[in-house]
C-alpha cells in the first residue's frame, strides 16, 4: 500500500498540537477559529460545485440498495451509538462516548466509498449516489442525533441550533455551489488535485485545532495508553460490524456483486470530509473536542486499510467470474 500524505499530515499536526498547543487554538496567533470557519464554508462550495447532477441521476433507480445503505448509516450505527453511551457510562470518559456516538451519527464518506468501489468492480453510479446523499442527510440527522444525546447530558448546543449552524456554514455554500455548475463546475473538473488538496488541508487544520485545544485543556495526560487501544480496538469492532450486515444483507436480498460491493462500502465508511467540520459546529468550545473526534480519527484510518483490503478481493471474484467463459 502507498504511503498515505494525509494521514501522515494528520499525525503531524498532532504531534505539533502536542508540544506547542498554544499556537492552534482558535483565538491563537494563526486565528484559526476564522481561518478553518472561511475554510470549511469553501470546501463545501467546492463540493456543490462538483457533484454532477447526471451522476445522481444514473444511481437514482436502485432503491432497495439505497434503503439498505441509509438505514444502516443512520438507523443501524446510530442504534449501536445509543447502546455504547448508555452501556458504558462510568466506564469510559464522557468526552470517548460521546465521541463513538458521534461517530455513529455520522454520514459515509463520498471520495473513499466511490473510489473503493470502483477498485472493487462495483456499481460506481450507485456508490456516488449513495454518499452524496448520505450527506445531504447527514447535515440535518447528525445534529439531530447529537442533540438526543445532549438531552441526557453531554452538553452541546440546542437542536434547532445545531442544524441551523449546518446549515448556514455548510448546506448554503454547497446549495451555492450547485447554482454556480455552469460557472466553475469546468474547472473543478479539471482541477481535481488542487480541489482535493484544499479540502484535505482543511481537514488538517481542523484536527490541529482541535488537538491544540484539547491539549492546552490539559485532557489528554488523564488518558492512559489502554485508553488509545481500547479506542481502536472498538472502531474496528464497528467496522466489522458494519462490513459483516452490509454484505450479509446484501446476499439475502439477492442483489448482484457490482451492487453488494456499493452497498458494503457505502454503508460502512463514516466521513472525515464532513465530521470535522460539523464537529468544529457542534462542539464549538468544548475542551473535549480532541477526544470527541478521536474515535472518527482512527476509524477512518482503520477503514481505509480494512477497506482497501476488501476491495482488492472483490475485483479478484470479479476478474475471476470474467475469466470463466472465456476458458469455457
Amino acid at each position: 500500500m502507498k504511503v498515505d500524505g494525509f494521514l501522515i499530515s494528520m499525525a503531524v499536526a498532532i504531534v505539533l498540537a502536542l508540544l506547542w498547543p498554544a499556537l492552534g487554538t482558535s483565538d491563537g496567533p494563526l486565528h484559526l477559529g476564522l481561518v478553518t470557519e472561511i475554510g470549511i464554508a469553501f470546501v463545501f462550495f467546492l463540493h456543490g460545485a462538483a457533484l454532477s447532477p447526471q451522476a445522481l441521476k444514473a444511481g437514482a433507480v436502485h432503491w432497495r440498495l439505497h434503503l439498505l445503505v441509509q438505514s444502516t448509516t443512520f438507523v443501524l450505527f446510530p442504534i449501536v451509538g445509543f447502546l455504547l453511551w448508555f452501556t458504558t457510562k462510568g466506564v469510559m470518559a464522557d468526552g470517548l462516548r460521546l465521541g463513538f456516538f458521534y461517530l455513529c451519527a455520522l454520514s459515509s464518506t463520498i471520495s473513499s466509498s466511490v473510489a473503493m468501489t470502483g477498485v472493487a468492480r462495483g456499481n460506481v453510479a450507485v456508490a456516488v449516489f449513495n454518499a452524496s446523499l448520505s450527506g445531504l442527510i447527514g447535515m440535518i440527522v447528525t445534529p439531530f442525533l447529537v442533540g438526543l444525546v445532549s438531552a441526557t447530558g453531554a452538553g452541546g448546543p440546542s437542536v434547532g441550533e445545531a442544524i441551523l449552524d449546518i446549515v448556514k456554514t455548510l448546506l448554503l455554500p454547497f446549495a451555492l455551489g450547485q447554482l454556480s455548475r455552469s460557472l466553475t463546475g469546468v474547472w473543478i473538473g479539471r482541477n481535481k488535485k488542487l480541489t482535493s488538496t484544499l479540502d484535505r488541508g482543511v481537514i488538517v487544520l481542523i484536527v490541529y485545532n482541535s488537538f491544540c485545544e484539547s491539549t492546552l485543556s490539559g485532557l489528554w495526560s488523564r488518558f492512559s495508553v489502554a485508553t488509545f487501544v481500547l479506542v481502536a480496538a472498538l472502531s474496528l469492532l464497528l467496522l466489522l460490524l458494519a462490513l459483516a450486515y452490509t454484505r450479509a444483507m446484501s446476499r439475502w436480498m439477492g442483489l448482484p456483486q457490482a451492487d453488494e460491493a456499493a452497498a458494503v462500502f457505502c454503508g460502512s465508511k463514516k466521513s472525515l470530509a464532513n465530521g470535522a467540520p460539523i464537529a468544529k459546529i457542534l462542539f464549538a468550545g468544548n475542551p473535549a473536542i480532541g477526544m470527541i473526534m478521536l474515535p472518527l480519527l482512527l476509524y477512518h484510518q482503520i477503514q481505509l486499510v480494512v477497506c482497501a483490503s476488501l476491495a482488492r478481493r472483490y475485483a479478484d471474484r470479479a476478474e475471476a467470474k470474467t475469466e470463466i467463459p472465456a476458458e469455457a
